[in-house]
């Protein structure tokens, strides 16, 4: 996998066109088999190269090769009945499970795997039994439209806010806050405007970014470490029989998603209360655990390392090291004096502070210049649409090994015939432009009007309006960062919002409330796009069109929210207490969320000392480094950092930083030794890690909704700290 800076080929107009499908076939070239020998390792599916060892014959190995004798249907066969009814099952099952999740800790992993494999099997059950010649077949595009149904459906019992922001509107939260819990800033949840509310926000995400799924999937090469590992599952899963190869890459991949999943399930007794199990082990002592400097043991992460580029990992853990090694120690030093030294760490107006605004400064000084760089090339390709030039500039997430000339010509180097035929079927059936642009205005306006008057009367109509002028913008910026680290920051632009929007309206005005409320607007806008993105993802890998990708994912938002505010209602009604301390659903993060509303409405001078400095400091930092990485020689720029993936551990922490760059040295390491054997295998290996982590996460989420709880718990102590629990424990006895 290399790491070079470099241009991505796509043609700019392309955001929203076509491209001469003759072409790409005349450059792609089909993998050849020297005879009387063994295929030999040339992973052409993100675009790494190899030369086969032996004979000097150059040998590739190609995962649409062996499914190109399958015809791909057609948009509408993908998106069949039986695909939706499972879909529908298993988006209540999966939001029980998020809701469950919400409700306690308020930390949700990603299911996108498991969404995969359970729609496999559930479609194989249905479709086995019968052995009818005419009957339509089971398809990998088939199992890509479920996966993708779900994972919106699921997502809206995520974005929807029923633990975070909504919630913590209820006057049950409102009881808890120490000020502004007046009856102008309380809404008590009920099905009826939930439901309404969701569907009139939820779908302006789908349409914000669609015009710009060539850039992000072709073009820029994002990996969606996520998205490519359950679309490897999938094609693992329906790998037509006779290919050698594809079926050793698929036992590669079982076997490690077996280890993995033993693996997870190990840990799982070990962790019976908070701060247990190997996901604390101080590996790099305790001092650096205490500034989230350690090895968590993660599959899931170091999956993620050996699929993204080498440079992004690189990154991310020079990211860690700025922010947790250097920068936030120092700012501790200085507490008394540009933060309360009574605040504690959490707290938006002391540590948290900075950490949160300063990773979202340099998140969106990345996002917009790359929004600009993407705005400025379209406008320029489509005024130059006659000279047929490319314009859009280097990214390094493109990890094709090609040598550019100065003159920024095409490369010498011809797309793999993966690329190639994934890159024809993606663009065959478009979402004309014009459509996804036409549809986020018809939907916003609706929305602009119904919300303020039908739900949030304190909202007033301009504040949504902001609210949808911005979101595209900060809808970007989350995917890119998905795409690169697979990680999603929607709930950090939520709080973003609560600050502008409840600044903006103010304490006479219901600033908490609305400030919430435009929270809800922000994080189901940014969250959808960027779920979108990744799905587009998996279907750009399994040859599902993204017609039927945009399609399911309408279908299946529109069931969540129906089955989201459901689900949640169930938990509010049937269970005593929802949302306080004593209740075995204590919604944790609804609080937090009322408190920043409650700190927004006082505008940013409630910050830190200096933090808005930093901000502005890293964010022309990002810009700065964005435009060094495009005018410095290749050789240079490709050892410049991405300024979005260093910003995402400056809030999060770097124990997955570590975790990922693990990865990306087990790959190095691997290339090093048998590069042919780690270019077949290596997504395989990959893939199987995340996948077996993911589907723990399923059988872990039902063992907490049953309150089944882990026996042991593992904690790490320093010698002093164990003498004095030696001691106290000794005064028992």
């Amino acid at each position: 996998m290399a790491s070079a800076y470099e241009p991505a080929h796509g043609d700019a107009a392309g955001t929203g066109g076509d491209v001469d499908r003759g072409e790409v076939r005349q450059r792609s070239s089909k993998p050849q088999k020297k005879p009387g020998t063994d295929m030999e390792a040339d992973d052409g599916d993100e675009g790494r190269g190899a030369e086969a060892a032996g004979g000097g014959c150059e040998v590739t190995d190609s995962i649409e090769w062996v499914f190109e004798s399958e015809p791909v249907p057609s948009w509408r066969e993908q998106v069949t009945p039986r695909a939706l009814a499972v879909s529908l099952l298993l988006a209540v099952v999966f939001s029980l499970i998020v809701m469950k999740l919400s409700l306690t800790t308020g930390i949700i992993p990603s299911l996108n795997v498991s969404a995969g494999l359970l729609g496999f099997f559930f479609l194989r059950v249905w479709t086995a039994p019968v052995k009818n010649p005419g009957r339509r077949p089971f398809t990998r595009q088939e199992n890509t439209v479920v996966q993708t149904c779900v994972v919106a459906a699921y997502g809206i019992a995520f974005s929807g806010g029923f633990g975070s922001y909504l919630f913590g509107m209820s006057e049950t939260i409102a009881a808890q806050a120490a000020e502004e819990n007046n009856a102008d800033n309380v809404k008590e949840p009920r099905l009826s405007w939930m439901i309404g509310f969701l569907f009139l926000v939820s779908f302006v995400g789908l349409f914000a970014l669609v015009p710009l799924r060539k850039v992000m999937i072709v073009d820029y090469k994002l990996t969606y470490p996520s998205g490519t590992a359950t679309a490897h599952l999938i094609n693992g899963f329906h790998t037509p029989d006779g290919s050698e190869r594809a079926e050793s890459q698929v036992r590669t991949l079982i076997k490690c998603s077996v280890a993995s999943f033993l693996w997870g399930f190990f840990q799982w007794f070990y962790t019976a209360g908070e701060g247990c199990g190997f996901g604390q082990f101080p590996a790099l002592g305790l001092t650096a655990y205490q500034n989230r400097f350690y090895f968590d043991f993660s599959t899931t992460y170091i999956g993620a390392g050996m699929i993204c580029p080498h440079i992004v990992n690189i990154s991310v853990l020079l990211g860690g090291i700025l922010s947790w090694g250097v920068m936030w120690p120092l700012i501790a030093e200085k507490r008394g004096s540009w933060f309360g030294a009574e605040l504690s760490d959490s707290s938006l107006e002391g540590m948290q502070g900075y950490r949160v605004f300063i990773a979202i400064a340099i998140i969106l000084g990345d996002g917009l210049y790359k929004f600009a760089m993407v705005l400025t090339c379209t406008v320029a390709a489509i005024a130059a649409s006659t000279e047929k030039r490319k314009f859009f500039g280097a990214l390094p997430v493109n990890s094709d090994d090609r040598t550019i000339s100065g003159s920024g010509a095409a490369p010498e180097t011809p797309p793999s015939f993966d690329d190639a035929r994934r890159t024809e079927f993606f663009l065959k059936d478009q979402i004309p432009t014009p459509v996804a642009i036409g549809g986020y205005v018809a939907v916003a306006a609706v929305s602009i009007i119904a919300v303020p008057h039908l739900i949030f009367p304190q909202l007033k109509w301009h504040h949504v309006l902001a609210v949808y002028l911005m979101a595209p913008v900060l809808a970007f910026c989350n995917a890119y960062g998905m795409g690169l680290t697979d990680w999603s920051l929607a709930s950090t632009y939520g709080k973003l919002a609560i600050f502008v929007f409840g600044a903006w309206a103010g304490k006479p005005h219901s600033g908490v409330l609305v400030g919430l409320a435009a929270c809800g607007i922000m994080m189901s806008i940014v969250s959808t796009a960027a779920d979108l993105m990744q799905d587009f993802k998996t279907g750009y890998m399994t040859l599902a069109s993204p017609r039927s990708m945009f399609v399911s994912q309408v279908v299946g938002t529109a069931m969540g929210c129906v089955v989201g505010p459901s689900v949640f209602w169930l938990f509010y009604r049937a269970f005593d207490g929802v949302g306080t301390e004593r209740s075995a659903y204590p919604a944790p993060y609804a609080i937090v969320y009322r408190n920043m509303a409650i700190l927004g409405v006082d505008g940013f001078s409630k910050l830190p000392k200096h933090c808005l400095t930093l901000c502005c400091v890293f964010f022309v930092g990002a810009i700065a480094l964005n435009m060094a990485k495009d005018l410095a020689p290749r050789k240079v720029a490709r050892l410049i950092p991405l300024p979005m993936a260093m910003g995402i551990p400056f809030y999060i922490g770097s124990y997955f930083a570590i975790d990922m760059f693990l990865g990306s040295v087990i790959l190095f390491a691997w290339e090093w030794v048998d590069k042919a054997q780690a270019d077949a295998f290596g997504y395989a290996v990959a893939s199987g890690l995340i996948c077996g982590d993911g589907v723990w996460t399923l059988p872990q989420a039902v063992l907490s909704l049953f309150n089944v709880k882990p026996p042991i718990c593992m904690k790490f102590l320093s010698r002093g700290v164990n003498y004095k629990v030696d001691d106290f424990i000794g005064t028992l006895s």
